[in-house]
């Protein structure tokens, strides 16, 4: 059961205060962003908000100024004295707009992933329909489990990441039918080339190393998958990986 530090929901007509909703399973889109530090900094805010707000069209949800109206709730709703280390979601549907905040957890360098078949529906957008995937994080330790997407005998994405697989130094991604996330699109921008490939289950033997990449986690290295017997080889594109996105933790400003 996730435990919240921050729960609320507002008329999106309006922004007047309503009784929480997390919105799950509904017809509409989130975003979840790290914020960290005192004063908080949101790790590649202006991203996630623009993509937030691009997602909100596709899903016909109308809201002028929406960008300023989630500033001004962020202001009312975050103490510029505490040290944040937490995951803010911003979700919305045509009525509700909700915010929340839960503790941002580690992930291990022990962490396994689980293969499910199960696919996201329409994975090109955020979209709040997670149900199925929630049931399966609800029964899981999020610091070193994770479960991978398959469909069609191919794997996509975890329940909270995008995956990156590493195979005699070249980086893979899968081509298309997933979601692409804000933190792959920031590595997408420093790895010099990722290739686009079909990443098939049968295969996944085959590569020296799988990462996961998000808001959530971050950067975190799958050292196993049980079901296959499939084991880490190095770390070593973990690291490269890892320094980027601390170089972008570093780098980042206030959100404005």
């Amino acid at each position: 059961m996730v435990k919240y530090s921050l729960k609320k929901s507002y008329q999106l007509k309006d922004l007047k205060e309503k009784d929480f909703n997390d919105l799950w399973g509904d017809h509409g889109v989130f975003t979840t962003m790290w914020i960290y530090g005192s004063p908080p900094k949101i790790l590649f805010f202006k991203d996630h908000i623009n993509n937030l707000i691009k997602s909100a069209k596709a899903y016909s949800i109308q809201k002028p100024f929406l960008k300023s109206e989630i500033l001004k709730l962020l202001k009312s709703n975050l103490n510029l004295k505490k040290k944040y280390n937490h995951l803010l979601r911003i979700a919305l549907n045509k009525k509700t707009l909700s915010i929340s905040l839960r503790k941002r957890v580690t992930p291990k360098l022990n962490f396994n992933l689980k293969l499910v078949n199960l696919k996201r529906v329409k994975p090109e957008y955020k979209n709040l329909k997670y149900k199925e995937i929630i049931k399966y994080l609800s029964k899981m330790n999020n610091t070193k489990e994770d479960i991978g997407l398959c469909s069609n005998e191919k794997i996509f994405e975890t329940g909270t990441s995008n995956l990156i697989f590493i195979k005699d130094d070249k980086v893979y991604s899968p081509i298309n039918s997933f979601y692409k996330g804000i933190t792959f699109k920031f590595f997408n921008s420093k790895i010099k080339k990722i290739i686009k490939k079909d990443i098939f289950v049968k295969n996944l033997k085959e590569f020296d190393e799988i990462i996961l990449i998000g808001s959530g986690k971050g950067v975190a290295s799958v050292k196993t998958i049980d079901q296959i017997q499939w084991k880490r080889k190095n770390l070593k594109f973990y690291n490269i990986f890892l320094n980027h996105y601390k170089s972008a933790i570093n780098k980042c400003k206030r959100y404005q």
